[in-house]
């Protein structure tokens, strides 16, 4: 799937919580080999909190369902790789900047494949 997710604009986190699996329409950004998530709501963010406390994810793609466990990623590197991805994505959206905002960066993500 992550040959998709590099031309994807949006696409479906599958979170769950208390057997209830929640839905949620995120940015993603396929690196080289790395898949990163953040949430643009830092820790308010619902789906991040989810993922928080249960990292098994599905990323939903049309008809295309992917399993994933969320690990932090909040290394400078990882933080530097996502932001400037998302900065050259997702540029032409004003929502960008609030992507790459200080207070959100610790949510970076990294997916990997279950």
């Amino acid at each position: 799937m992550s040959s998709e997710i590099v031309n994807a604009r949006e696409v479906e986190i599958e979170t769950s919580e208390d057997g209830r699996a929640y839905r949620t329409i995120i940015w993603v950004l396929a690196d080289g080999d790395d898949i990163f998530i953040r949430s643009v709501r830092g820790d308010a963010g619902k789906w991040y909190q989810r993922a928080v406390v249960n990292p098994e994810v599905a990323l939903v793609l049309g008809e295309q369902r992917a399993g994933y466990v969320a690990v932090p990623a909040s290394d400078p590197v990882s933080v530097e790789r996502a932001s400037a991805g998302f900065k050259e994505k997702y540029r032409p959206s004003r929502s960008v900047d609030a992507m790459v905002h200080p207070d959100v960066l610790h949510t970076t993500m990294r997916l990997q494949p279950v």
